[in-house]
């Protein structure tokens, strides 16, 4: 797997985990979707329509334009003027004339200036560019409402992954909710406040149990929640507001491990040390997050 294949890997990712609702709700992916004769490494389609509850989608029915959406995320060696020019060419003519298209170019080499300057200069507010080179970490985007946004959610200089782990949260929850149910019975025995008579308890035990999981959300943030933020040189993990951050050259391999609590780990092997990536914790799939951590490894 090559540093190309792996940015198709981590945008698949982070379109599955919801990471970019911001350009679009994005419900089909594709993977080497052929688009006349082009292949597009990675092809996604939605709306911006809302899924959530009743008066958000009544919010959407009404007033969201129903455009289509399409995001093409293509990879190459190096790419040109004329390739781009085909490619925008080819999907004006393939889709409707209101769809919103959003194309992303991730190449291998530095991007040459003659395609840079074309890339800022596109005007049509319904195509949104960005190019990215891995060589240089450099990146051009179209200037309009759309290539900006695409600029400011797809992020492939790194990829951030987390998940609400639920053992964690209720356990935070139950020590908030444990410590109420105490201090109400101290309030109760040692200065005679009238909580937990027949009248008054059902009050409190409702207040403070929706104190508990507001109160026990955050706790389970500072203590409990893990996010994982990984680039090409290192990654960073964070455990509540424990912040450990490491290279990939400390370490030259890497296996699958297996807790006692049955979570799934990748640990990492360097020079006298170990350390361990809590993927199941984060919502990363066993096999994707192996494969690419040993790309990241050499």
């Amino acid at each position: 797997m090559d540093e190309l294949s792996l940015a198709v890997d981590l945008i698949e990712e982070r379109i599955v985990k919801g990471s970019l609702r911001w350009l679009a709700n994005f419900s089909e992916i594709q993977r080497d979707f052929e688009l006349e004769d082009l292949r597009i490494s990675l092809y996604a389609t939605g709306g911006l329509e809302e899924k959530g509850f009743l008066l958000s989608r009544l919010f959407s029915a009404l007033v969201t334009p129903k455009y289509k959406v399409r995001f093409l995320f293509c990879t190459a060696q190096e790419f040109n003027e004329a390739m781009l020019k085909k490619l925008i060419t080819i999907a004006q003519r393939k889709f409707g004339h209101e769809d919103w298209i959003f194309v992303a170019l991730v190449q291998n080499e530095p991007i040459n200036n003659s395609l840079k300057r074309m890339v800022e200069s596109l005007e049509n507010p319904q195509i949104g560019v960005v190019t990215y080179s891995l060589a240089s970490d450099e990146e051009a985007f179209s200037n309009n409402v759309l290539g900006k946004g695409l600029k400011k959610q797809l992020r492939l200089t790194q990829a951030r992954f987390e998940a609400l782990d639920v053992p964690d949260y209720v356990k935070s929850f139950a020590i908030i909710f444990s410590f109420g149910i105490f201090l109400l019975f101290i309030l109760q025995l040692f200065f005679n406040v009238p909580l937990l008579n027949p009248t008054a308890m059902p009050v409190a035990v409702l207040v403070l149990l929706f104190f508990s999981i507001a109160a026990g959300h955050s706790l389970y943030k500072s203590q409990y929640h893990v996010t994982f933020l990984l680039t090409k040189e290192g990654f960073s993990l964070k455990k509540g507001n424990s912040l450990t951050e490491r290279k990939w050259s400390e370490f030259k391999n890497a296996i699958i491990y297996v807790t006692p609590r049955r979570e799934t780990c990748i640990r990492l092997y360097g020079e006298n040390q170990s350390f361990d990536l809590p993927i199941s914790r984060v919502g990363l799939s066993r096999k994707e997050a192996y494969n690419s951590i040993r790309q990241l490894l050499g």
